[in-house]
């Protein structure tokens, strides 16, 4: 079944984050906001992975003292989804 989860970014550049998953599987991350070229390669790194597999490897990356990152906040996006 195909699950769309949509997080609004709070301590980032990116506003929001939209997600699609399927089977526990990701299909399609979009971040709106944010430096464009980082989260096109974040999003194009978890796609097709699972997301156990996922959230342990970028959750609590801290982006310039921020306390979070985009990355962070696709992790809280996914713990969503589980």
């Amino acid at each position: 079944m195909l699950q769309k989860i949509t997080h609004t970014c709070v301590g980032t550049c990116s506003r929001q984050i939209d997600i699609e998953v399927e089977d526990g599987i990701i299909r399609n991350v979009v971040f709106t906001g944010g430096c464009h070229g980082n989260t096109q390669g974040v999003a194009a790194l978890v796609r097709g992975k699972r997301i156990e597999e996922v959230i342990p490897v970028i959750e609590d990356i801290d982006c310039r003292g921020k306390g979070t990152s985009c990355p962070d906040q696709l992790a809280k996006a996914l713990r969503k989804a589980l």
